[in-house]
């Protein structure tokens, strides 16, 4: 690869303490140098002006469905990575809900050939029970090998107290965090919305915000019986004041507790199902006002570790049904900066290096994913260049996804991708 120097943007770099005008060096895959503008000399680079651009570590999605194996229909690991680096994303970690469920060593590496065609860094998260189905752990130790970051049966709750106390068990001793999707599906059947006025209004029976926070809870006892073992619990795609209250009472007993939210959840609330709009159908569902708003009072005083996207492709046909028969998900890692920047750093005023840190270096510290969501020399040469004041339309026609199904279609939002390098290669560009 032939180095590429940045020269001219301003750098963002949280997990290095870095908000100036640097230049940026990139050798071989990895940062070479980082210095003051028009200090770096070397021969022979391509040269990238990011003069009045945000120069900034790669974005980490630790929460990305890619459909691949066995549901291609909907997306791909290369169309998947390729939406990725058109949202400034430069690693992903794809979840096993696949067909095969990936719960095998096999099935992880497979999904790292790379004659999947990814255009980004992709990292398994494998499943915590085999088949997902809650009933016997998978090999943790064989999956970390084989590139697993952590086990989750995301999708299918472990609801069982004694298998989920056995997988934080194994897990702490391979050093991987368990991922739960809190919803305690005994609540929650044949429910396809939140439970609320909104529903009651359109019919649909409800899912209660107590099947999030109980299972939550139930985690968080499980984590103090096991507190000499420090096992690491990661609650995905949090959506309720109650539990993100119970994330709060947990830590403050020193259990190793870490959480993400959607910008579907902090965007967007239950009355935007509008008039059975699937496009605004997924699981957590959107919420009440008053959990959106606990949402972003989360993120501003650093409850919620990063932002996820949980990207959830489904075809067209899938989505065109009645409400309650089309299934759960929306598309978001195009949408994802532009929905941060717009509602969090424009609207609430949190800074636009906490923006940055929620996606890139504090995901990156959830996983443990060394090397990813800084630009400190030595580091992968990931990074994203942006402009942080751009205006621009979110189409869904345009994005490189296979699947079209998000309720942002249309929306203006503000921050805008440029330019995509991952590893020292050029993945996307305007």
């Amino acid at each position: 690869m032939k180095p590429i120097l940045i020269r001219g943007g301003h750098l963002i770099d949280p997990a290095a303490h870095i908000d100036a005008p640097r230049d940026l060096l990139l050798v071989d895959g990895k940062v070479s140098a980082v210095d003051a503008p028009g200090k770096i000399k070397h021969a022979d680079t391509e040269v990238l002006d990011a003069k009045g651009l945000v120069v900034a570590p790669g974005f980490v999605d630790i929460h990305v469905h890619l459909r691949e194996p066995g549901q291609g229909y909907k997306e791909t690991i290369a169309t998947g990575t390729a939406a990725a680096a058109a949202g400034g994303f430069t690693t992903i970690c794809a979840m096993p809900n696949t067909l095969p469920v990936n719960d095998s060593p096999d099935t992880t590496r497979w999904m790292q050939d790379p004659e999947r065609g990814a255009a980004i860094r992709v990292f398994p998260i494998a499943a915590a029970t085999r088949g997902s189905m809650g009933e016997s752990l998978t090999e943790y130790a064989a999956l970390k090998a084989a590139g697993a970051v952590a086990v989750t049966d995301d999708g299918k709750p472990i609801l069982g107290d004694t298998i989920m106390r056995q997988a934080l068990a194994t897990a702490a001793r391979v050093n991987l965090p368990v991922i739960q999707h809190a919803e305690d599906t005994r609540m929650t059947g044949g429910c396809s919305m939140n439970a609320g006025a909104r529903a009651f209004r359109l019919g649909l029976r409800g899912m209660p915000g107590e099947a999030e926070s109980g299972l939550v809870e139930r985690d968080i006892r499980l984590l103090a019986e096991l507190k000499d073992s420090r096992p690491h619990l990661h609650v995905a795609h949090l959506s309720t004041k109650a539990a993100l209250d119970a994330v709060r009472r947990a830590r403050r007993n020193s259990l190793r507790v870490t959480c993400e939210v959607t910008p579907h959840h902090f965007a967007l609330n239950e009355d935007c199902v509008g008039n059975y709009n699937t496009n605004a159908k997924m699981n957590p569902p959107l919420r009440a006002e008053l959990d959106r708003e606990a949402m972003i009072e989360g993120i501003m005083d650093g409850s919620i570790d990063c932002v996820a996207t949980d990207h959830a492709p489904h075809a067209a046909h899938e989505k065109e049904q009645e409400f309650e028969r089309a299934p759960n998900g929306i598309t978001g890692l195009e949408s994802a900066l532009g929905l941060s920047i717009s509602i969090l750093h424009a609207r609430h005023k949190l800074p636009l290096s906490r923006v940055i840190a929620l996606l890139s270096a504090q995901p990156a510290a959830v996983l443990n994913l060394k090397g990813r969501g800084t630009l400190t020399i030595g580091s992968a040469a990931d990074v994203v260049i942006f402009d942080p004041a751009k205006q621009w339309m979110f189409r869904a026609s345009e994005s490189k996804s296979k699947s079209k199904n998000t309720p942002f279609d249309g929306w203006t939002l503000q921050g805008k991708v440029v330019g995509t390098i991952s590893e020292g290669r050029i993945v996307y560009r305007t």
